[in-house]
């Protein structure tokens, strides 16, 4: 990217085109995933192509970004049929998030769309969790929409981050994102409202008025959710061509970079706020404040997370925390139709080999935390790049031995 010129967004057509079979079969194969599995939950991404122009956006790593308009890939009933009829879909259980991988649902191509899946899903009766990532315009009948739904459990989370450069952001001059949040919180009732603090990036938007404003604005959220920045060659590429200084240098992670300062300034700031609006590390972990149930992530098994939120909170997860026992392991591995081996631990069970969308499945069906012996979370970075932390040396040793005990029984199974 050489240009220099700062980009401008439009919300796009009202009514969607359908991509063609030959521009679709040139899609990343994960771009031309309808359906597949996050750690947030079961992901519905029949359409893909978003105006907003978000310079640190995900669609980089795939080759999206450029496809401004969005496009269906298939028919809106086809699509809610393919998700509720997935191997790890179960009512009542399975998290699920709309649209949240390659486009925005509120645009208003795309918000017929979302509320035809959310009206189907809640027809059925499903009581699911239902996250809704938006940055764009929520208004007073959308609202009303969403609080006439009677079983989903519906979660607003809106992306604002008090970035205030257009190269980087160019929704924030226009305050949208603002309004829709205040317009959110005002005519909430059943519907959960999480303020979505992200990315949170060094030189960008860690300033004190920054964070303070950002605060002022969670200030009538159920919740405040923090997080870091995808830093990664594709979108350092695309903001350093605009001109915008990018930290963190060629230290790239397949995880979000939030370095342990940041953090502690993040909860300082919120602390020194006096806001009322408890503060989370985790999506999940806000999404089940909102609607005053224990974390669906298990995220009471990794007990420094926990710091900051709300007793109350604290007590539903430590009260549901229920360590799964072999029996219960291999039931749900049988039931999903999964392999693997596994070592129970406190706090989390190491599996190996089974991919991220496999083990958040487990994950959900358990409300345990469910590692890779490849990709280990590391004291007081969970879900984080090891950036700005440091290694526990004690911690490492536990890796150390886990990986071993994988590797004698392999060798056993083998003979």
């Amino acid at each position: 990217m050489t240009s220099t010129a700062i980009p401008t967004f439009t919300p796009g057509p009202r009514l969607l085109p359908v991509m063609p079979a030959d521009q679709q079969a040139e899609l990343d194969p994960y771009m031309a995933q309808i359906v597949g599995y996050r750690k947030s939950g079961l992901s519905l991404n029949h359409i893909i192509g978003c105006p907003l122009e978000c310079g640190y956006c995900v669609r980089h790593f795939w080759g999206n970004f450029e496809v401004k308009v969005p496009h269906l890939l298939m028919p809106t009933e086809e699509a809610i049929d393919r998700l509720v009829g997935h191997e790890a879909f179960r009512p009542g259980v399975t998290p699920i998030q709309l649209f949240n991988k390659a486009t925005d649902p509120f645009l208003p191509g795309v918000k017929p769309h979302l509320f035809q899946v959310l009206q189907a899903l809640d027809a059925s009766g499903f009581t699911n969790h239902v996250l809704l990532i938006t940055r764009f315009k929520v208004t007073e009948a959308d609202m009303a929409a969403l609080e006439r739904l009677q079983h989903l459990r519906v979660t607003l989370l809106f992306t604002y981050s008090g970035i205030t450069d257009p190269r980087v952001e160019p929704i924030s001059k226009s305050e949208i994102t603002v309004t829709s949040i205040r317009t959110a919180a005002a005519h909430k009732r059943r519907t959960g409202v999480v303020l979505y603090w992200r990315p949170i990036v060094p030189g960008w938007n860690d300033a004190p008025d920054t964070m303070a404003r950002v605060l002022d604005v969670g200030r009538d959220a159920d919740a405040i959710v923090f997080t870091g920045y995808y830093h990664k060659p594709e979108n350092a590429d695309y903001l350093r061509g605009l001109g915008v200084p990018v930290p963190f240098g060629e230290d790239y992670h397949r995880r979000k970079t939030m370095p342990a300062d940041l953090d502690a300034a993040v909860v300082a700031a919120w602390r020194t706020s006096g806001i009322s609006t408890p503060l989370f590390r985790k999506t999940s972990c806000g999404v089940a404040y909102a609607h005053e149930v224990p974390d669906y992530n298990g995220h009471w098994g990794v007990r420094e997370l926990c710091d900051i939120c709300p007793a109350a909170q604290q007590q539903r997860c430590a009260d549901d925390h229920t360590p799964p026992t072999p029996a219960s392991m291999d039931r749900i591995l049988g039931q999903l139709g999964y392999q693997t081996q596994y070592v129970i631990e406190d706090g989390h069970v190491w599996t190996h080999g089974l991919g991220e969308q496999r083990r958040y499945a487990i994950q959900h069906g358990l409300r345990y935390q469910i590692w890779e012996l490849d990709q280990p979370h590391h004291l007081h970075a969970h879900g984080r790049s090891l950036n700005g932390h440091r290694a526990d040396a004690a911690q490492v040793e536990v890796f150390t031995a886990v990986r071993q005990q994988f590797e004698q029984e392999a060798r056993y199974e083998d003979d």
